[in-house]
């Protein structure tokens, strides 16, 4: 099962040979990567924990769990990518299982597996996101962890995610988000909970055009990242639960 927007992996897969150039087109990656970590190590213990971080691309946050001592898995569609993601781990020395497959694939083999999973910057990109997080929580074990960042849908979010960043300040590559798929907070949190997950935590990140750097902020209406666990259904359906 493929749930691919073909256009959304070329684009991608273009931009691999630049991924790990922190003045790049990535550039904005590598500088968010640092509150991404940040948000994941206020709710999850990485050490030793597996993780999995789906749509990996060339591997930012998938080294940098690595580095804090998770046995990190990165998969993504895009053959380039995953590539360059391998080649880096295999150069800074680190153990990262890097598969070019899609999550639903994925998810068949690999039941309750993994104790976090991240899915950063994806869900955006992709026809079907609630495919996607049904399969994630099939990967992930009971109780764990799962972390998603995406963009909220609104006027505020077109003029500062697309008509600024892309256009005006040439933050990133024309053409890298679609409006139509910008996904609103509730609309994720109605189909996590569908799959049994249950929201932890919501966060706001903001872009300062002066210090040129990101923070998080109060406000989730551009930005922003969701933690969720993952409970029975007995649980959800408990009083105290």
């Amino acid at each position: 099962m493929t749930n691919v927007d073909p256009n959304e992996i070329a684009k991608f897969s273009a931009l691999a040979k630049t991924w790990w150039d922190s003045n790049g087109s990535m550039k904005p990656l590598h500088e968010l990567n640092p509150l991404r970590l940040q948000y994941i190590k206020k709710y999850a213990e990485l050490e030793n924990k597996y993780i999995l971080d789906i749509g990996c691309g060339g591997g930012i946050l998938t080294e940098s769990l690595a580095h804090s001592g998770a046995n990190a898995t990165g998969i993504d569609l895009s053959e380039d990518a995953i590539a360059i993601a391998t080649a880096h781990a295999e150069k800074s020395a680190l153990n990262i299982q890097y598969e070019k497959i899609a999550v639903e694939d994925f998810a068949q083999k690999n039941p309750n597996a993994f104790d976090v999973i991240t899915c950063m910057e994806m869900l955006e990109h992709v026809p079907d996101p609630l495919s996607i997080i049904h399969a994630a929580t099939h990967l992930l074990k009971p109780h764990g962890f799962i972390f998603f960042s995406t963009i909220n849908r609104n006027m505020k979010s077109f003029f500062e995610a697309i008509l600024g960043a892309e256009y005006i300040l040439n933050l990133l590559p024309k053409g890298t988000h679609h409006y139509q798929k910008f996904i609103r907070p509730s609309e994720l949190t109605r189909w996590a909970e569908k799959n049994n997950l249950v929201v932890t935590g919501i966060q706001g990140v903001t872009y300062h055009l002066l210090t040129k750097q990101f923070s998080f902020c109060d406000s989730v209406d551009v930005n922003y990242l969701m933690v969720f666990r993952k409970c029975s259904l007995r649980q959800l359906r408990s009083p105290n639960g």
